[in-house]
This record gives structure tokens, C-alpha cells and sequence, in this order.
């Protein structure tokens, strides 16, 4: 994606400093969010002016770099990011290979200025790995594609945005669906509105149409005449955080496709990488689901925000993820391959495997 990088470091004579495509303006605008400290960024993140799991963990190692940089406390600074959105498990392993960086150098005898460094030079490593695994989870994902539907001129439905907003690369979801693009693959892709902030109306649709894809948006109640009606070939969403049995916590909507997907026999494909995989977190009734300020939902996102679309005084119910388990699931798609079906051994293998292989071994 040309324009205004999501995510940048800047190193300016007045000081370091992390600056982001202010999500929160597109489409109509394009506009640098400059983060001095990390209570900036915080703030960045929980307001949504930076998200997506991939590039939150970038976000975070930036971050625990940018108070080591600036001489804050980068312990509590480290604290302070991961706990800044509870669900997206990236944004805390991104901090850790930060503050782990960090931490090393300063038991190595680097001194504050060293040790600064380490962590930025962590945080540039994690970048750089997340541009390549956008780019090894598109081949994976398109051959994928390939293989489930042979006849070619997928028509594909997302929910959210999972592009170059999201990432050091193309991509998780949408950077497969770029690729079948190129491919001359793509006969349409349906772009869910996504509410109630409207990822998919603003992001998803901005990065379709500046790639030059054929896209049509519709609104998230919408899904199901499609799949009525024939139109939908395979699902592609993104992932948050995905359990040690499968589940998949992605943003809320993602629940009610998979069943949708499931009832009419269309493939329903997770693409995230290997980092959003909390082998921890042991299935998804113990996934910590992110609740969203009610007036999310009872005024008007964007630009009229703050005008009423309920009653004064409604109470809202404003979930940021729902979970979906992993019989719904026809496959996960990581950088290091594909697995599927999606269970907790074969998720562990995929998690182990190497980057040299060639990943396309289903398990």
C-alpha cells in the first residue's frame, strides 16, 4: 500500500518518536499520529488510532524501545503497553522481544544508550519478520485457495481489516486476497461493514480501492442473503488471539460467519501468523474477550461521533471479539504453512516447524 506508512519510527533532533496513520481519519484522510511517550501510545492503541494484532505487536516493541530511547522506565512502560488491549496477544509478545532485548543488554553491561538500542533493534527485527510472514502467508493462502476451489474467480467475504493497516507487510487475510488479485483470481470481494466502529467501510474498502480490486461493501446483517444466494465462494478473517486448541478470537461478527459458512458448505479460512498463537491460553472459554465502551454502539462512529442513534441512557452490550472453535474452521493459514484440519497437535507442529520448509504440508 503506497502513502502513509501505518507505522514508522522517526528519530528527529528533538528526540525518537513513533509515528502512525491515525486510523481513526480514513478514509477521508490520511493523517500522522505523532507518539512522544508511551502514555501517547496508549492512548493510540485503546482509541483505535493503531490496531490490528500483527501491528499492535510492532506498536508494543516500538514502544518499550521509544521509553528506553527517552529514558522512561522501560519496566513500567513495558506494563503499561501490554495491558493496553487485553485480547490481542501480539501487542504483549511484541513488548516482551522488546523488553527482553533490553533487559539482556543491561545484564551485558550496555549501559542505558546500548541497551536502547538492543530494544530498537528488536523492534526493527520484529518488523522485518512480519513483513515476511505477510508475504509467506499470501503464497500459503492462495495455493490454498487453489487447491478448495480449482474452478478460479473466487468470490470472497472478509470481516474487519486485516491489510497493510495491520501489519509490517500486505497482510494477513486481505494480503491472501491481494494475492489472488495479482493472480487475476478474484471475481469479487465482499467487504462487511464491520460494526459498530466500521473497520470494514472505512479500511478494508480504502485498501481494496487502492489496489484496484472488485469489491462491493454490504452491511454485517447482509451475510446470510449471500450465502443464500450462492455468492460466496470462502470466508478469509483475520485472528487476535488463537488458543492452543484451535479457537480463534477475532474481532466480533466473525462467529456468526462461521456458522453462516458452515450451513452452506463454504470454506472458512483464518489467516494469522505464528505470533498470534497463544499456546498458553489452552481453549477459547479462557481467551480474555476486550468489552468496547456502549457508546460505540448507541452513537455514530467517524466523523458524527457523538450523535445519538439510541435513547439516552441505553445500556449497550459492545464486545470487541467473539471466539470461534475450531470445527467451524476449515483451515489456518500462518507463515509457516497451512494447517487443517485445525487441531490443538497439528496448531503445535505448525508452531514449531521451521520457516525453511515449505509449509504447505496439511496436518
Amino acid at each position: 500500500m503506497g502513502g502513509v506508512p501505518a507505522l514508522r519510527w522517526d528519530d528527529p533532533p528533538e528526540g525518537p518518536v513513533i509515528a502512525l496513520l491515525d486510523q481513526r481519519c480514513l478514509p477521508s484522510e490520511e493523517v500522522e499520529l505523532v507518539c512522544t511517550d508511551v502514555p501517547a501510545l496508549v492512548d493510540a492503541v485503546q482509541s483505535l488510532a493503531v490496531r490490528g494484532a500483527p501491528l499492535l505487536g510492532i506498536a508494543g516493541a516500538y514502544g518499550v524501545a521509544l521509553a528506553a530511547a527517552r529514558g522512561f522506565d522501560v519496566e513500567e512502560a513495558a506494563v503499561q503497553l501490554s495491558g493496553a488491549r487485553p485480547t490481542a496477544v501480539n501487542l504483549a509478545y511484541g513488548v516482551a522481544r522488546a523488553r527482553d532485548a533490553h533487559r539482556a543488554a543491561l545484564r551485558d553491561g550496555a549501559g542505558p544508550q546500548g541497551a536502547a538500542q538492543a530494544a530498537l533493534e528488536a523492534a526493527r527485527r520484529l518488523h522485518a519478520e512480519d513483513a515476511e510472514a505477510s508475504a509467506q502467508m499470501a503464497g500459503h493462502g492462495l495455493r490454498l485457495l487453489q487447491e478448495l476451489l480449482p474452478g478460479g474467480g473466487f468470490r470472497l467475504l472478509t470481516h474487519c481489516n486485516t491489510g497493510a493497516l495491520v501489519s509490517g507487510g500486505e497482510g494477513t487475510a486481505l494480503g491472501v486476497i491481494a494475492a489472488a488479485h495479482r493472480a487475476r483470481e478474484l471475481r469479487r470481494l465482499w467487504v462487511d461493514e464491520t460494526r459498530p466502529l466500521l473497520q470494514g467501510a472505512r479500511l478494508t474498502a480504502y485498501e481494496a480501492a487502492r489496489a484496484g480490486m472488485p469489491y462491493t461493501l454490504l452491511s454485517d446483517s447482509a451475510a446470510g442473503s449471500l450465502f443464500s444466494a450462492g455468492e460466496v465462494d470462502a470466508v478469509l478473517v483475520g485472528a487476535d488471539r488463537i488458543a492452543a486448541d484451535g479457537s480463534v478470537a477475532n474481532k466480533v461478527g466473525s462467529y456468526p460467519l462461521a456458522v453462516l459458512a458452515r450451513y452452506h458448505h463454504v470454506p472458512f479460512v483464518v489467516v494469522a501468523p505464528t505470533t498470534t498463537v497463544d499456546l498458553s491460553t489452552p481453549d477459547g472459554a479462557s481467551i480474555e474477550v476486550e468489552q468496547r465502551p456502549g457508546h460505540e454502539v448507541t452513537e455514530l462512529p467517524g466523523a458524527a461521533a457523538g450523535t445519538p442513534v439510541a435513547p439516552l441512557g441505553t445500556q449497550a452490550y459492545n464486545p470487541a471479539f467473539d471466539v470461534t472453535p475450531p470445527e467451524l474452521l476449515t483451515a489456518i493459514v500462518t507463515e509457516n504453512g497451512v494447517v487443517s484440519p485445525v487441531t490443538g497437535a497439528g496448531l503445535a507442529e505448525l508452531c514449531n516447524r521451521s520457516r525453511s520448509g515449505n509449509g504447505m504440508m496439511s496436518i
